[in-house]
């Protein structure tokens, strides 16, 4: 397997500052924004360098994380922020690689960046976890093979190197992988650890209603796009797949979910994508609902599966959206209306004292009981 190597650079916006103006640089602290969440290489090494070109400067250099979107939440902050030169850049592989991978992002990295220096080589490598009874290569390669569907493979994100070296492993061995894109290193390495298995239970529920049912419909509110549950039924005749979203490009991991994703072949107009603004609120999540409605009368399925995510609550800790108890209630109430047999598969929702309160209302309105 070829070993890829890359170089990190710093990138500075605007670095042709006025002469005068470079005398006194830096003034005050310099942020240093890095692409992915705390713990992997790149975090790491940005808090060295900064501990370094605060001494030597004597400002300081703070590590400002912005994971999401395979590095481009980050680099949308920095190349949107004031060109004044203190907002600075760890750049990667990924913020190339961004560029041919992903569809719609809101800049041209080439045109509106400026490169400064070399600052470190990494080489990407491969490491299972001490439960996976392998330990050379052509060992996994035979595990894979023989266990085929059953491997993980984790990346810092879609479009990154280890990503495309990980796919580019599975073409010359012909093994099989499911890629499980991360908020950057840091988060992936628990789970590295201790053996994840990763299970959509709402595309297992989907396919074993069709046995029964023929057509089946999803519906996922989860803040977060159904990016799994869409490529499973990409290209099926007979599942209808509808997601109400935070818009990807404002969000990590999730590289898909765009509105022109709409399916293929068999599956063509059977994916409906609705991507989001941030802080959506109530009134606009429930026309979205109604939307994806009006799209499932249309296809006229036998049973319907909800992808139940209260992570969209006003209170949740990460606060994506602003739906409120009375919102849920609402989404509760019109999927009830459509009188299908239903299964809800609550899949989202971060631990918060309301977290509860968001279930209960939308229970007891989809039973049709008072709140």
């Amino acid at each position: 397997m070829r070993i890829i190597r890359f170089c990190v650079a710093l990138l500075l916006l605007c670095a042709a500052l006025p002469a005068a103006a470079q005398e006194k640089y830096p003034n005050r602290p310099v942020k240093f924004v890095v692409s992915f969440a705390a713990g992997g290489s790149n975090d790491i090494i940005a808090r060295v360098l900064c501990e370094w070109l605060s001494e030597h400067f004597g400002q300081q250099f703070i590590v400002e994380n912005r994971p999401g979107g395979s590095g481009n939440v980050g680099a949308a902050s920095v190349l949107n922020s004031p060109p004044d030169g203190y907002t600075l850049m760890f750049v990667g592989p990924n913020n190339a690689i961004s560029a041919s991978v992903f569809k719609k992002l809101p800049f041209d990295f080439l045109r509106d960046s400026q490169p400064i220096g070399g600052i470190m080589l990494l080489t990407n490598i491969m490491v299972v976890p001490p439960s996976l009874p392998v330990s050379t290569v052509a060992e996994f390669i035979a595990y894979a093979k023989k266990n085929a569907g059953t491997i993980n493979m984790a990346s810092p994100g879609a479009g990154t190197s280890p990503h495309l070296s990980g796919e580019l492993f599975k073409l010359m061995t012909g093994i099989e992988m499911q890629h499980i894109p991360y908020r950057g290193a840091g988060p992936a390495y628990p789970d590295l650890m201790t053996g994840v298995c990763y299970l959509n239970n709402a595309a297992i529920a989907a396919q074993q209603l069709t046995r029964r049912f023929g057509r089946v419909a999803i519906i996922d509110i989860d803040v977060h796009h159904c990016n799994g549950t869409q490529f499973i039924f990409w290209e099926r005749p007979d599942v209808l797949v509808c997601s109400i979203h935070i818009d990807p490009r404002l969000s990590a991991p999730y590289y898909a979910g765009h509105a022109d994703e709409t399916g293929e072949g068999a599956g063509a107009g059977l994916n409906f994508n609705q991507p989001l603004p941030w802080a959506t609120p109530d009134p606009v999540w429930v026309e979205a609902i109604d939307a994806a409605i009006a799209k499932l009368r249309g296809f006229a399925p036998g049973a319907l599966v909800v992808s139940l995510g209260f992570d969209a609550g006003e209170h949740d800790p990460v606060a994506t959206f602003k739906i409120t108890d009375a919102g849920f209630a609402e989404a509760g109430r019109r999927l009830a209306a459509l009188a299908l047999p239903t299964l809800l598969v609550q899949e989202g929702g971060y631990l918060s004292p309301s977290l509860g309160g968001y279930l209960r209302s939308f229970l007891r309105a989809f039973e049709d009981r008072s709140i």
